[in-house]
Parts: structure tokens; C-alpha cells; sequence
């Protein structure tokens, strides 16, 4: 399996843990980078402790490799150095200088005192770029607190527009399945790192990108800041429903649930002569989205009682022949099984040191073709230490042993 070679030009520094950073630093490694990850020796990336579940081997016992931590490392090299050591930083510094970007999320100002911070790195080589990932970014009131996702999704309005509305059952907030501020930072990221790139390309200079879990999370609220933006009032929880479309949400059928995404009027007037309601089509209170919305407390229920005469399969099949969006709600193992999974070629094996081969969701990128997805496995904790510094320091075996020897690697 080749990935695509579109950032074989680059060498990545990752002094990340955890998962914005990490993920930041697979999408580089998939699409070609080259990354070399920086562990402490002997525990490694928090992540790796965060099981079960563990990957199996071949005999279905568990390795020392948690799934969290599998998610979002592939790709890179694993090489274990102390950094609270003189002598680590000496090593870490001279790594830095062989790289073209170093990616860090630690606490405002915590790397300055070991000399590898951006000022002391870029002194060296201006060309440097450096992302720092922080809870709330470089400055404010705030720089010095730690970021947790769950912490930023209710900090920064996510969880008050997530989850059942207050009046009904099980209303209140809700964090969303997976860290999505986590996520979509490692995501920005990425972007605002090919960024400094391109203008490096043409300035000859790095710079220091901020990046911060806050700052993301109040972005990605997109249409939900903008209806606050516009009207001064803020939206609150809608369950599966949307605030500014209707109908669409999710419907309880006569045997189980169908999400319907009338994306426009005339999406709308086919799913009426689907439930054989053209009238609800005609109506002057539901004929335009900006009316269904108005009227939705009257709307809705009358078109939950009509989905709820039919089963999932005939809404399905005629809503689908019809052209109005929609589909079942899948579990994680019906979603991994389904067709479209399989035939996008989604799910990738790779050779694994200690369970033969490790099962992995590739990235979504394909470019010409080709599937974005780094051919080498998350690695062993230290696994490459002794080649990468060799090959890019020059240590012989020697040096190497001294180093752990004395516990610096």
C-alpha cells in the first residue's frame, strides 16, 4: 500500500499526546509527511493506557496497544526521550533543526524553560513552523487553564444546542459520541500548517500558528452562531430536529426509526405524495420551508403520526425511489458492514509487531484515486528511537547506549 507522496517533502516533529495534536499529525502522516512522534520513555502517550480495549494478538490476549490511542497514530515513528533532562532537550533541539514543523500541545509557556519553545527553536532556523494547541489559545484570561474537550463542548455552546429539548424526556445537555473539539482543532490544524507552508514557499520564513479546542468549538458552530448573530437570541436544544428546516430529523416508524432530510420545497412536496398527504403540500401554513418552520409545532405531529403507520423498509425504499433524502440510523458495526464501507475500501490491515496485523479506518481523503493512508501501523512505544536518532543525528551504538543507559531515551 503506497500513500499519496503529497507531503513527502516534509519532516513533522510531534510533541503531542492525547488527540488533537496526534490527529493533527496522522492526516500530515497519511498524506505523505514523514513524523516523528515524541514519548516519554517507559509510559508514552497518555492514551496508551486508556483500555480496554486493547488490540489481541493472535491468541486473542491483549497487547500493551489501546484502541484510543490506535485511532489517531498511524503513520508515525515512536522514538522515547526525557524531556525534563538537559540532555533530552539538547537531543530534542537538535531534532527540531532537521524538521520542517513542530507540532506541541502543552500548557502556555511550559516548553520555554526547556528551550523549545517557537522564539528559541525559530532563533536557530527561521524557517521553522511551530503549531501550538492549546484549551484556549496563546492569550486571554484563560491561556493558563488546562483544555479537555468535554469541558470546551459546554464552554463554548456546543452542549447547549446538543441533545433533547429541555421539555421533553431525557431533555438537557448532551456532549457529542466523540471529541469533536478535539477532532476539528486537529483538523484546523492541519490546514493552517499546509498554510504556513505555502507561505513559506514563497517568504523563506516560518511563523507560529495558535491554535486553540475554544476557539474551534465557537467556529464550528457555523449556522448556530449566525441565527445568534442575526437575531440576538441564542438557539437552544432541538433533539434530532433541525432549527432551520423542517422536516428534518428522525421519525419512529411502525418498527424502528428513519431520519427524513427535506432539504427544500420541492423534496417536501414528494415526501407528501409519498405519505399520500398532498393537501400538506398545498397548505399555505407548511408550502414554504420559512412557513414549516414558523409552524413546526403543528406540522411535526401530524407528520409523526403518518410515519408511524408505515415500517422503516417502506419509507425507505419509496422516499429513496421519490429522491427525498433519508436513511435508517446505523450502530458503529452496522455502519463498519455496510456496502458503501466495503466498496470505498474504508477499513485497511496493517502489519502489526505484537498482533500480526491491526484493523484501522483509513482517512477520508482520496487524491486521484488514491486513498490517503499511511502503510506503517501506530507504532510500539520507543519502537524507532535508536534508527531515527541514529539516522538523523548520527549517533552510533555507542551513543545510543549511553543514552539508555543514563535513562534519556
Amino acid at each position: 500500500m503506497n500513500p499519496p507522496a503529497a507531503l513527502d517533502h516534509l519532516r513533522i516533529l510531534d510533541l503531542t499526546r492525547v488527540l488533537a495534536g496526534p490527529w493533527c499529525t496522522q492526516l500530515l502522516a497519511d498524506l505523505g509527511a514523514e513524523v516523528i512522534k515524541i514519548e516519554r520513555p517507559g509510559s508514552g502517550d497518555d492514551t496508551r493506557a486508556w483500555g480496554p480495549p486493547y488490540l489481541t494478538d493472535a491468541a486473542g490476549h491483549d497487547t500493551t496497544e489501546a484502541a484510543y490511542y490506535l485511532a489517531a497514530n498511524r503513520g508515525k515513528r515512536s522514538v522515547t526521550i526525557d524531556i525534563a533532562t538537559e540532555r533530552g532537550q539538547q537531543l530534542l533541539r537538535a531534532l527540531a533543526a532537521q524538521c520542517d514543523v513542530v507540532v506541541e500541545n502543552y500548557k502556555v509557556g511550559q516548553l520555554a524553560k526547556y528551550g523549545l519553545d517557537y522564539a528559541s527553536l525559530a532563533a536557530d532556523d527561521p524557517r521553522l513552523i511551530y503549531c501550538s494547541i492549546t484549551g484556549f489559545g496563546q492569550d486571554g484570561p484563560y491561556r493558563d487553564r488546562a483544555g479537555y474537550d468535554f469541558i470546551i463542548q459546554g464552554m463554548g455552546g456546543f452542549m447547549s444546542i446538543t441533545g433533547e429539548r429541555d421539555d421533553l424526556p431525557g431533555g438537557g445537555p448532551q456532549k457529542a459520541g466523540v471529541a469533536v473539539s478535539d477532532l476539528m482543532t486537529g483538523m484546523y490544524a492541519s490546514v493552517a500548517i499546509l498554510a504556513a507552508v505555502a507561505q513559506r514557499d514563497k517568504t523563506g520564513r516560518g511563523q507560529h500558528i495558535d491554535m486553540a479546542l475554544f476557539d474551534t468549538v465557537l467556529a464550528m458552530l457555523a449556522n448556530m452562531n449566525m441565527n445568534y448573530l442575526v437575531t440576538g437570541k441564542a438557539p437552544g436544544r432541538a433533539g434530532n430536529a433541525h432549527q432551520n428546516i423542517v422536516p428534518y430529523q428522525v421519525f419512529a416508524a411502525s418498527d424502528g426509526h428513519v431520519i427524513v432530510a427535506v432539504g427544500n420545497d420541492n423534496q417536501y412536496a414528494k415526501f407528501c405524495a409519498v405519505a399520500s398527504r398532498p393537501d400538506l403540500a398545498s397548505d399555505a401554513r407548511f408550502a414554504r420551508n420559512a412557513d414549516r418552520v414558523r409552524n413546526r409545532a403543528i406540522l411535526v405531529p401530524l407528520l409523526e403520526a403518518i410515519v408511524r403507520e408505515r415500517p422503516m423498509a417502506f419509507w425507505a425504499t419509496e422516499l429513496e425511489a421519490a429522491g427525498v433524502p433519508c436513511g435508517p440510523i446505523n450502530s458503529i458495526a452496522q455502519a463498519m458492514a455496510d456496502p458503501q464501507m466495503v466498496a470505498r475500501g474504508l477499513r485497511v490491515d496493517l502489519p502489526h509487531p505484537t498482533a500480526q496485523q491491526v484493523p484501522l479506518v483509513a482517512s477520508p481523503i482520496v487524491l486521484d484515486g488514491k486513498r490517503a493512508v499511511s502503510d506503517l501501523p501506530p507504532p510500539l512505544l520507543g519502537q524507532h528511537t535508536r534508527s531515527v536518532l541514529g539516522e538523523l543525528l548520527a549517533l552510533d551504538d555507542a551513543a545510543l547506549d549511553t543514552l539508555a543507559r543514563d535513562r534519556i531515551v
